[in-house]
């Protein structure tokens, strides 16, 4: 019986095997050679579509950004869309945090990944904000972003009551912190990403001028 044929090798396949590897496993346990491996191939065979380990991560990076819905910026007025995107770039980043200190590095070269930041600044510029300042602006939401999607606050505490007794006495309950991971890490963001939008709006306000109220709608959240 003739073997069967091997499945065709593509940048696709290449980009979400090396995806499942980091996320498995992290940064510094991935190589090419355990790509290769899980892929059923030999190594030089990745070259064919990738001329480095960088050129790999850099496509699972832009991968993962590519998740992120920027068509706010081109729908909604600054502030919502700022507050929508943020939501979104947190969502892609939480699904797979074991990439985000490799996106910490900035944009380079990646096409989705600059397209992304073009879109947020190019959004803040049109709306009134000084380049330098959009720039900023631009700046501060990634670091929270990308901070928010790193770890959980609350799972960094331990289920031990006993290790809080009477030395930290105000962290008598941080043992029940990890049965609560969604509402605590959900809850930190959310409201430090309505501390961040109102303290930009007095930004603008000082610096660009009066803004308009936002609908009831968007002021809800």
């Amino acid at each position: 019986m003739p073997r069967p044929r091997q499945a065709l090798l593509t940048r696709e396949r290449i980009v979400a095997a090396a995806c499942e590897l980091v996320d498995a496993d992290g940064l510094d346990a991935f190589s090419t050679r355990r790509l290769a491996a899980m892929l059923g191939v030999r190594g030089p065979s990745l070259y064919n579509h990738f001329a480095t380990k960088d050129e790999i991560l850099d496509a699972v990076a832009d991968n993962v950004i590519a998740d992120v819905d920027i068509s706010v910026f081109t729908r909604l007025e600054w502030r919502e869309a700022l507050r929508d995107w943020a939501r979104s770039y947190r969502a892609a980043l939480a699904a797979h945090p074991n990439i985000v200190p490799y996106l910490a590095r900035g944009p380079g070269r990646r096409h989705t990944a600059l397209t992304m930041a073009d879109a947020v600044y190019g959004a803040l510029v049109r709306a009134g904000w000084p380049p330098a300042r959009a720039t900023h602006v631009g700046a501060l939401m990634r670091y929270f972003v990308a901070g928010s999607s790193l770890g959980s606050f609350a799972r960094g505490f331990v289920g031990d009551p006993g290790i809080y007794d009477e030395r930290y006495p105000h962290l008598s309950q941080a043992h029940r912190l990890a049965d609560h991971q969604r509402s605590v890490d959900d809850g930190a963001f959310e409201l430090g990403l309505r501390a961040l939008i109102d303290g930009l709006s007095r930004t603008y306000e000082e610096v660009v001028g009066p803004l308009s109220p936002l609908p009831p709608t968007a002021q809800a959240h």
